[in-house]
């Protein structure tokens, strides 16, 4: 059974070892990168089946007018499960209906967001990070 849980504490490995293992492209190496992604979100919503670490919403907010989904993970073992869906609706939950919700999707997921309630946009741009 999964259980979801709302900024509960988290370490740089098992965000790394998360990462990791969901196939999405981030710094999986470089831990006191990843610590400072843990530690300057405002919103972490976690997936997780025991005591093991098996999703995560790692959100930045105003709690106002926007929301930045930074991350969205879910280990490959338990993808298809509806637990990336349900960190959506469980962010959804800690946000008013005047809240934008906003991601940047790694190409091989365009496909998925349109699936659980994304829309698709083309007003956006980018300054990519060097590092």
């Amino acid at each position: 059974m999964i259980t979801y849980k709302k900024d509960v504490a988290i370490t740089a490995e098992q965000l790394s070892t998360l990462f990791a293992s969901s196939g999405i492209k981030r710094p999986v190496h470089d831990l006191p990168r990843l610590q400072m992604m843990i530690d300057n979100a405002n919103l972490l919503i976690t997936a997780w089946d025991q005591k093991k670490l098996v999703g995560i919403a790692r959100a930045l907010t105003d709690y106002s007018y926007c929301c930045y989904l930074s991350d969205l993970a879910v280990d490959k073992e338990y993808q298809n499960n509806g637990i990336g869906k349900e960190l959506i609706e469980q962010l959804k939950q800690q946000l008013s209906e005047e809240v934008a919700l906003i991601l940047l999707s790694a190409p091989s997921a365009m496909d998925y967001y349109p699936k659980i309630g994304f829309e698709h946009i083309d007003n956006g741009f980018k300054i990519a990070r060097k590092k």
